[in-house]
């Protein structure tokens, strides 16, 4: 059974950093999409970054390309997520998932597997 679970979440003032992580285990095939979404409270589930099973190719939301980095170690079935220069607005449950599709979509649907999810808050 597929299992995702991420950590690293919590409370940094504006302008600081945090490192989320993820790790997936029972993964049935060796190439899989990762990604990372975020839900603030009233807001619908938002793309954050995804990158490709070799990791060449990355994607990122607009608003956070240049202060979030996501990588990943396929030796650990792990993503990371390293959010710099964080911002009252990114405020909010970030969210792993995976896929066997390796469009990098964007689109939270097309993503099988989730973590429960881990709170980020960002105090002005």
């Amino acid at each position: 059974q597929l299992q995702v679970v991420e950590s690293g979440g919590g409370l940094v003032q504006a302008g600081g950093s945090l490192r989320l992580s993820c790790a997936a285990s029972g993964l049935a095939r060796t190439r899989y999409t990762m990604g990372w979404f975020r839900q603030a409270p009233g807001v619908e589930r938002e793309f954050v970054a995804a990158i490709s099973w070799s990791g060449d190719t990355t994607s990122y939301l607009d608003s956070v390309k240049g202060r979030f980095t996501i990588s990943r170690i396929n030796a650990k079935n792990t993503v990371s997520l390293q959010m710099n220069s964080l911002k009252p607005e990114d405020t909010a449950v970030y969210y792993c998932a995976t896929t066997y599709g390796l469009s990098l979509s964007r689109d939270w649907r097309e993503y099988e597997y989730w973590g429960p999810g881990t709170q980020v808050t960002v105090s002005s």
